[in-house]
């Protein structure tokens, strides 16, 4: 049997500051910095709660080495106080045990307060590049996000599913898919996990995932990825899209408030949006007169988002702006058209229905969230596929849930990404994206 460990227990950085003047301690971690004096050596020990600084007196007897920066050491010493030290304390007479050998010298300087390293250094270099604390807590609004949307979600009796990234067909038509040799059978990364999550809704009524999504549409912009966080919603027994985005409301709400309880976003210096008790919506007809467009235009334009937000903002006081109805054209065919708003051109609803009941949210500018209300009987899905020249036949396993009864339903799906980029102010959805899949990149 293993004898006891004689040294105390690890002390994080976090809680130096608590420890008794006096007390030995017990500190692991990354040689964050080392300041070399005359007579003495400053180590600023890094881990994952924060920063600790170790005073080496290299003018009295044999004092010990310094590895160099990013070697991961244990540094075993004495609490002493110093105001200047971060947290009013400090390790003295240390003795110091590297963990590894010694590290190379990192690609950038993270002891700095900020990077300024080009991005494509960044990306390359991911594995130790996010090691910043300033980048680490870029993810770590990320991880605050994700327990806050599970968290309003779970206390609203939703459940958590995981669903296929391996999947036969396309779910939305038209868009490009990954294609993957499947034992000699064709089959594609999921888009999404949309067909899925409407059946469950016949299980649980209100179901939602956190996972990834593959888009190989080749997009080569400050805002698109061929892989990203999906946080996906979906929900049973709705009157319209509206109660879908009031669900989104209070979702958005929870995330924000998990982010300002991290601490994060107080280490970035960054502004946490309040949500409002009312998000503002427009219809994508209005929203079109707004921004001075043609009102035959299928979609918003970047530049039109971005007046919209100025537009929410200046009249709202409000980061999100709703676009709801947008034309039937240009959304997927399980979308529920806007009731009575026919005639419509090619595309329109089966019906005859021009407009739809979906929307896309805005946040500051920016297309954050799609949503709307789904179809849910099933001849109005077989009358869809049919006008848009599709087989319902290639969509038999998704549309036999609708055989059997499915209740008016409807869902969205949030960009865990572009909501981390617009929080902190990134210009680049890559910079808060560990490892990003785009047109060009493939590794690390």
């Amino acid at each position: 049997m293993r004898p006891p460990s004689q040294a105390p227990a690890r002390t994080l950085a976090h809680d130096l500051s608590a420890a008794p003047p006096g007390s030995t301690v017990r500190l692991q971690g990354w040689v964050h910095r080392r300041r070399q004096l005359a007579t003495v050596t400053f180590l600023v020990l890094r881990d994952r709660t924060g920063l600790a600084q170790v005073v080496v007196r290299t003018g009295v007897g044999q004092a010990p080495e310094v590895p160099p920066e990013e070697t991961t050491v244990e540094v075993t010493g004495t609490v002493t106080v110093n105001p200047q030290a971060p947290g009013g304390v400090e390790v003295t007479e240390p003795v110091i045990t590297a963990l590894t050998d010694a590290a190379e010298t990192p690609p950038v300087e993270l002891w700095r307060p900020a990077l300024t390293a080009a991005l494509p250094t960044m990306l390359d270099h991911a594995g130790v590049t996010w090691r910043h604390p300033a980048q680490k807590a870029r993810w770590e609004v990320a991880a605050a996000s994700l327990r806050g949307f599970r968290a309003t979600l779970d206390a609203a009796g939703f459940t958590e599913i995981c669903t296929p990234k391996l999947v036969g067909t396309a779910t939305e038509s038209g868009a490009n898919v990954f294609p993957v040799d499947y034992f000699g059978r064709p089959a594609y990364l999921a888009q999404s996990p949309q067909f899925y999550k409407q059946q469950m809704v016949g299980v649980f009524e209100r179901v939602y995932e956190v996972g990834p999504v593959f888009r190989a549409e080749p997009h080569d912009t400050v805002r698109h990825l061929a892989e990203y966080r999906s946080l996906d919603v979906e929900l049973g027994f709705v009157r319209d899209h509206r109660d879908v985005l009031e669900v989104l409301r209070r979702v958005l709400a929870g995330m924000a408030d998990a982010v300002r309880g991290s601490g994060a976003a107080e280490r970035l210096g960054i502004a946490v949006p309040e949500i409002p008790a009312e998000i503002p919506v427009l219809h994508f007809a209005d929203a079109l007169a707004l921004v001075g467009a043609p009102s035959d235009e299928p979609d918003l334009a970047p530049e039109h988002e971005r007046a919209l937000g100025e537009w929410a903002m200046a009249e709202h006081g409000s980061d999100f702006v709703a676009v709801e109805g947008y034309p039937m054209a240009k959304r997927p065919f399980y979308t529920h058209p806007e009731p009575g708003s026919g005639p419509g051109g090619p595309g329109a609803a089966p019906g005859g229905e021009r407009w739809s009941n979906s929307f896309d949210l805005l946040f500051r500018g920016l297309e954050l969230v799609t949503g709307g209300q789904r179809l849910h009987r099933y001849a109005d899905y077989v009358a869809a596929l049919e006008a848009r020249g599709e087989d319902p036949a290639a969509y038999a396993s998704y549309l036999a849930a609708f055989r059997h009864g499915m209740p008016p339903h409807g869902g969205f799906a949030i960009g865990l990404e572009r909501w981390v980029a617009r929080l902190v102010g990134a210009a680049n959805v890559r910079e808060v994206t560990p490892f990003p899949r785009d047109l060009h990149r493939l590794v690390p």
